[in-house]
């Protein structure tokens, strides 16, 4: 289901990556219960997945009885083994054609993870990495909305220019703790039921239904004249951190 198109469409779509762009709960479900043996939290029964798919992280957490002061070192540890198991990782169906289209409409396209940038470079591919104008990676289980701020003050674009896509309800509680717009995709990590519950501001069941949000990101000289500068700005920024 999409809404009526607002009448000013979003300039920049920060996407989330694992479940979103990439298809990554099947190799997620492989290993979990190997990590749960390596950190001490319960293993996920079969019969389990599907509740456990409608439940916010919080609870997620709650039932797996993982204690928050593990959480980034099971973080960094399943970076760790999706790098060793990265060729089992590939994107969705539509996903390349999906950032082209996003990319040739003068939308900015921005990445928000927990995983690392290494791993996001190398499934994306040389070609579709370049159509991404900033990633912010290493995110904690609870910290997008610090990425997020991070993302539009470096790109100088106002929350309500932005858009956050993603597949749990944490991607859609950053958003609102940030006052951007919210979509949720139904084909990741959470049951569409419990995305649904949380009233994102768009909800989509395929790939390719997200350009339609996009019609265009701007027109004209205008938008290709703070494309020009928002590569300035960052060109600059990377100077100033390769002299420090």
């Amino acid at each position: 289901m999409i809404p009526s198109q607002p009448s000013t469409p979003p300039r920049l779509v920060i996407f989330d990556f694992d479940g979103t762009l990439a298809d990554s709960f099947p190799w997620f479900v492989s290993v979990l219960n190997s990590v749960a043996a390596r950190y001490g939290f319960r293993p996920v029964r079969p019969e389990e997945q599907d509740h456990l798919r409608g439940c916010d992280t919080r609870n997620l957490l709650r039932h797996l009885r993982v204690p928050l002061w593990k959480l980034p070192f099971i973080a960094r540890h399943m970076r760790a083994l999706m790098a060793r198991d990265i060729d089992a990782i590939t994107l969705f169906d539509g996903v390349p054609d999906l950032l082209r289209t996003l990319h040739a409409r003068g939308v900015v396209i921005a990445l928000v993870s927990s995983n690392s940038p290494d791993n996001i470079r190398r499934v994306l591919g040389p070609d579709l990495s370049a159509l991404v104008t900033r990633m912010e990676c290493g995110a904690s289980l609870f910290g997008k909305p610090a990425k997020f701020r991070t993302l539009l003050r470096a790109l100088a674009i106002p929350p309500h220019r932005a858009i956050a896509i993603g597949d749990e309800t944490r991607d859609i509680e950053a958003a609102r703790r940030v006052g951007i717009a919210c979509a949720a995709v139904t084909w990741g990590y959470a049951r569409a039921d419990a995305l649904a519950a949380l009233r994102p501001d768009h909800c989509f069941d395929a790939v390719d239904r997200i350009a339609d949000l996009f019609p265009f990101a701007g027109s004209g000289r205008a938008d290709q004249g703070e494309s020009r500068q928002i590569e300035i700005d960052l060109t600059r920024e990377s100077a100033r951190s390769i002299k420090a």
